[in-house]
């Protein structure tokens, strides 16, 4: 029985990873469920799961919580804050951690999950993104064991050898007979509009993903193609890949969640239906298969594949983070917060949908322009680097729509 630490409990991640539960009632249980700030939400889990904690990282929202449960004879004990999340992440009698905290806020209790030897089932692709070979040495350090739940990083690692499905961050895929890790992407809503048309892009249009339910922030980041941008760097840590083995392709049909290319001219691909369950499902039974009460993908069904070239015109942030990448880890903690801002701006019309990439563009020019060459090596620095970046989003957001 795998006891779970579900970090991000009221999202889609977290939905996915309870329906896998639900199907594997003998294999898993819930020890603790942790959210942001939707009290709503959480009093409905925590009645029918019944877990030992839930944590609101919104401390009024714990408060709330606090009480509702309370006027429900609900026994289930709330912490509240970064505190809360990282003690829940910790505990002693947990085996799995699903770390699903959208965006900068995941990356502390993920951190420590890692330090506290937990599996960690990683669907937080701005962990690595921030805090790179920080994060994979602690993972090393500590015995963790690091599963990826993204449906591009998950069908990557089950198209690897074991050899290196056990050596993750550390591995050599040349070793291993592999030439190129192929990275697929939808490319979003906005795939076959004109380019010059980007520019009056609505929230309404931007956060209608047609092949993903997704949250409004990662439903931007895929619009923008930046969530493939971040996918590409977290490829790079999990699979320790050079800059000549990542390939980002565009897939429209989305049933391809990516695939792995050997130096014999073989190519592995994982596929299925476009459902979170599946991969993480995959996470938490490895090295094991359970139901996650996903159909099987019907071939007769599915039609033309096609695959496209990125287009770095319409999708400035993926050439953006590509190129970050290879800067150093300021240059991704910089461009993962000031993408942050952008796209919370963009949400709240404060601005326009192509706004989003001149102020990454900025912000990372900016931070570029001075040295971070050493210092980044532990997380108060990288935190550090991400509330200055964030500043200086918000400094050129408003001289934009001054």
């Amino acid at each position: 029985m795998q006891k779970l630490t579900i970090l991000g409990a009221t999202g889609s991640i977290g939905a996915s990873t309870l329906k896998v539960v639900e199907q594997n009632p003998d294999k898993f249980s819930v020890v603790a469920l942790a959210a942001d700030s939707n009290v709503e939400k959480m009093q409905q889990l925590c009645g029918k799961w019944q877990p030992e904690y839930a944590v609101m990282a919104n401390k009024d929202a714990a408060l709330r919580l606090e009480r509702v449960l309370a006027s429900s004879a609900i026994h289930t004990k709330v912490l509240g804050g970064e505190d809360g999340l990282s003690y829940v992440a910790t505990l002693s009698n947990v085996d799995s951690v699903m770390a699903a905290i959208v965006g900068a806020a995941g990356l502390v209790p993920t951190m420590a999950a890692v330090k506290a030897g937990k599996r960690i089932l990683l669907a937080n692709k701005e962990a690595l993104v921030m805090s790179g070979q920080l994060f994979i040495d602690e993972v090393a350090k500590s015995g963790a064991q690091l599963l990826p739940v993204d449906s591009e990083h998950n069908a990557i690692f089950q198209c690897l050898p074991e050899a290196v499905q056990m050596q993750l961050g550390r591995c050599d895929l040349s070793e291993h007979g592999i030439n190129h890790i192929l990275l697929t992407g939808s490319g979003g809503p906005f795939r076959y509009t004109e380019v010059e048309q980007l520019e009056l892009v609505t929230p309404e249009q931007a956060v209608a993903h047609p092949n993903w339910s997704m949250g409004p922030k990662i439903s931007v980041d895929s619009a923008t193609m930046m969530n493939k941008g971040l996918e590409y760097i977290e490829a790079k840590w999990l699979f320790n890949a050079q800059r000549e083995q990542l390939k980002v392709i565009v897939h429209p049909q989305s049933v391809i969640h990516s695939m792995v290319q050997y130096i014999d001219g073989s190519v592995l691909a994982q596929l299925g239906e476009p459902d979170m369950a599946t991969p993480i499902a995959l996470t938490m039974s490895y090295p094991e298969r359970v139901r996650a009460g996903v159909k099987p993908l019907d071939f007769t069904q599915v039609g033309e594949l096609t695959f496209l070239q990125p287009d770095f015109a319409r999708y400035p942030c993926l050439e953006l983070a590509i190129e970050a990448c290879y800067m150093g880890q300021h240059a991704t903690t910089a461009l993962n917060a000031a993408n942050e801002v952008a796209v919370a701006a963009f949400l709240e019309r404060q601005m326009k949908f192509t706004d989003i990439a001149r102020v990454n563009c900025s912000v990372l020019n900016q931070v570029s322009k001075q040295t971070f060459t050493a210092g980044l090596d532990n997380l108060e620095s990288l935190l550090e680097l991400d509330r200055m970046a964030r500043m200086l989003a918000n400094q050129v957001i408003r001289e934009r729509t001054q």
